[in-house]
């Protein structure tokens, strides 16, 4: 047999570098995209529930955090109370009332509203007698609230001052409201108001 007879099979070659194990490149391809999956669904699977937990633990501190300061806060806040607490409280503010502030405090044995505006002497009389009670209760020269209730609210009942009080008094669960009125100036008189109602 010649040379012409026999047909000349070519030698086949090493795949080139980038070929890697000589699979296909749609193969290739495939295989790249699914690992590519699979990693991002487990960084999903991990990444965003740690996100969450990194989350909501800086919230619950930040929240812990404001709570702390407004459960270590004393004394009366500017602004009106909530008709809820006006309510539970039995605190009937004047609606022309100025310089209203409050505070409330709540513990195991009692909850507090501490309570301080201006009126006018008709706002006085409205006030007291939506209370239950009247302008001839008030002693004067009576200071009606005591000294733990003056420190919490940052007041101070000193001399030089024309001071009248009354404490009206409520079957519980009902509160019973210390009031001490500033006479000084009795058409614009300031009343102090301590309501506790135990739980």
């Amino acid at each position: 047999m010649t040379a012409a007879e026999h047909p000349v099979v070519p030698r086949q070659s090493p795949p080139p570098p980038d070929e890697g194990d000589g699979r296909p490149a749609e193969t290739r391809r495939h295989l790249i995209r699914r690992r590519l999956i699979t990693a991002t669904i487990i960084v999903l699977l991990i990444g965003v529930p740690a996100g969450y937990l990194l989350i909501s633990a800086g919230q619950s501190r930040r929240s812990g955090q404001d709570k702390a300061a407004e459960a270590a806060a004393q004394g009366l806040r500017p602004g009106w109370p909530s008709k809820m607490l006006r309510r539970i409280f039995e605190v009937p503010i004047p609606g022309y009332a100025t310089g209203v502030q409050y505070y409330e405090t709540n513990n195991w044995k009692a909850s507090r509203m501490y309570v301080q505006f201006r009126t006018t002497s008709n706002g006085l009389d409205a006030f007291l007698t939506d209370i239950g009670t009247g302008r001839a209760a008030l002693e004067p020269g009576k200071v009606t609230i005591g000294k733990r209730d003056t420190k919490i609210a940052g007041w101070y009942f000193g001399d030089g001052v024309s001071w009248a009080g009354t404490t009206h008094t409520n079957k519980d669960p009902r509160p019973t409201q210390d009031i001490t009125v500033d006479m000084t100036d009795p058409m614009s008189p300031v009343v102090y108001v301590v309501s506790a109602a135990t739980p």
